[in-house]
């Protein structure tokens, strides 16, 4: 009995040594952030060896560029459709996580429908998750897409790791150059000149949040440019858009 306890002992003890060691990795590569760019994404790694798996080829865009040389169309657009209180919260917006429970127990709740046909402009059910920015950035920079109550525990700890460390400018920044906006096309950059020819700064108030409503399907809405749904959200959001705060550090 007390070698089976001895040898328990030593596991959790094991464990607790790997998972602080996980979190300082974590915060070391966050830290790192402040002052370097990251080269790419656990979620953009994953999409890469889809792609090439599935094509034998990878077609991939994708260019940095600072914050302030985005104008602020696009960063307006992306905060008004995806987190509203980005300036304010510390990383987590606790209402909006109630909330998106709610509604999803209720959508699991209904009986089954038909899968919406394509084209007719439907937006498809999905799951909500009530994640702010950064919690977006943490699952994409560090995690996998799996819902589970690790994966969401650890991007919790990841994105007060970078609140606590980044300027929200920077979260911002790093989110927009990186973010997914359609197959192999990554960053506010390679947006801006697949979908209209044109660079972030020079992107139109509804140009920019047409581009914002398609983050959370974008490569279902790549497939369908004429969305009604596209059409009208993205309306939404560019009379949205003027009553945005900006965090600190981005010029007009």
């Amino acid at each position: 009995m007390r070698t089976l306890l001895r040898q328990l002992m030593r596991l959790l003890g094991l464990l607790l040594v790997g998972t602080v060691a996980l979190q300082l990795y974590f915060l070391a590569r966050v830290a790192l952030m402040a002052h370097l760019d990251p080269g790419s994404t656990t979620f953009q790694r994953t999409q890469a060896v889809r792609i090439l798996q599935r094509d034998q080829h990878l077609l991939w865009h994708q260019t940095w560029m600072p914050l302030n040389e985005m104008g602020t169309a696009l960063p307006r657009a992306v905060i008004a459709s995806e987190d509203a209180s980005f300036v304010e919260h510390r990383g987590l917006e606790w209402e909006a996580i109630e909330k998106a429970r709610q509604r999803n127990e209720r959508r699991e709740a209904r009986p089954p429908v038909a899968a919406p046909q394509a084209g007719n402009g439907r937006a498809a059910e999905r799951l909500v998750g009530g994640s702010t920015i950064t919690q977006q950035l943490a699952k994409n920079l560090f995690l996998s897409g799996e819902r589970t109550y690790w994966r969401k525990g650890q991007e919790a700890l990841v994105a007060w790791a970078m609140e606590a460390t980044l300027s929200k400018a920077r979260i911002l920044e790093i989110y927009l150059n990186s973010v997914e906006w359609g197959e192999g096309v990554y960053g506010a950059h390679a947006a801006a000149e697949h979908y209209f020819r044109c660079a972030p700064h020079q992107l139109q108030a509804l140009q920019a949040a047409r581009l914002a409503v398609m983050l959370p399907a974008p490569r279902r809405f790549e497939r369908l440019p004429n969305s009604p749904y596209l059409a009208s959200r993205a309306e939404t959001i560019a009379a949205r858009m003027p009553a945005v705060v900006l965090p600190e550090g981005i010029r007009p």
